[in-house]
């Protein structure tokens, strides 16, 4: 949620039920410190902020967290090892996000009190193995003693049902945010979402860090350079410096890097947040109305 999950996005969601999170991939450590800031004062519910453990200014972002009092913080990209401990013996809840077992485990063996287990489908940086939601959460979930969030293709209450009867505990939503009128990406980027098609998403970069991307023109070079044998520094080369920022947060929807999920293809219209959370909840109900109904 770079770029899109600000102040803004993570009090509005905080303040409908959910727990907001602050992307703080995309932000400068004064920026985060605004951000959190501000925050505070729109909600007085729990958020959190969102650390990926790679980013180069991390330290100045955890000095700003332990300074400002932020209680809750999912880690992501990064060996939660290195952190976790720290964390925690200040006070703070740790949630660390995986995309297969053996990372899960990592994370367990680490301390963490929640995973995020995040499936193929998920925008944004994503897993090696390629491994759907609806296999990962079960497959985890034999063998860890902490909450497991489901993420990857969670759009709508009834997704949200299905990954609680396959064993989450909770879920984590990014992408059906990502186009709602508090998110901070550009309003281009927001439409771009919505008019996503069915398979209108790729997964690439897979030599590098596997992303997936809304195909534009940017993404069906990069696909073009894979096909062709590109090496590892040529895709880093082509990918440079600040594409994110141009696609998601410019709107640049020809060569920016628009990173979004496969949800998105049943994505129709940008909605205010408490709109988004209300139809989430509404669905999740009727489903399990349902399926109460339902026996074999």
């Amino acid at each position: 949620m770079i770029w899109c999950s600000g102040w803004e996005l993570a009090s509005a969601v905080s303040n409908s039920g959910g727990l907001g999170l602050i992307g703080s991939g995309s932000m400068h450590p004064e920026i985060l410190e605004e951000h959190i800031q501000k925050c505070k004062k729109a909600t007085n519910k729990p958020f959190g902020v969102n650390l990926p453990l790679l980013y180069p200014q991390i330290d100045d972002h955890l000095e700003i967290i332990l300074r400002i009092g932020v209680k809750i913080v999912f880690t992501s990209a990064g060996n939660p090892m290195k952190y976790t401990s720290f964390l925690k013996k200040n006070g703070i809840t740790v949630v660390h996000v995986i995309a297969n077992k053996k990372f899960a485990l990592k994370a367990i063996e680490a301390g963490v009190d929640a995973i995020v287990a995040e499936g193929f489908e998920a925008g944004g940086h994503n897993g090696f193995e390629e491994t759907t939601t609806m296999v990962l959460i079960p497959t985890i979930k034999e063998t860890m003693n902490v909450p497991i969030i489901a993420a990857g293709g969670i759009g709508s209450g009834e997704a949200m049902y299905a990954a609680m009867a396959l064993g989450a505990d909770g879920v984590q939503i990014g992408s059906r945010f990502a186009a709602s009128v508090e998110a901070s990406g550009h309003e281009k980027f927001k439409q771009a979402i919505v008019e996503v098609p069915e398979g209108g998403t790729r997964l690439t970069l897979k030599k590098t860090i596997p992303v997936r991307l809304i195909k534009n023109e940017f993404c069906n070079l990069i696909q073009k350079a894979e096909d062709e044998g590109a090496t590892k520094k040529k895709l880093l080369e082509m990918l440079g410096r600040g594409r994110a920022k141009k696609g998601m947060f410019e709107g640049d929807l020809k060569e920016g890097e628009l990173e979004i999920g496969q949800v998105s293809g049943m994505i129709n219209e940008i909605l205010p947040v408490a709109e988004i959370i209300n139809s989430l909840v509404s669905g999740f109900n009727k489903t399990s109305m349902k399926m109460g109904k339902i026996a074999l």
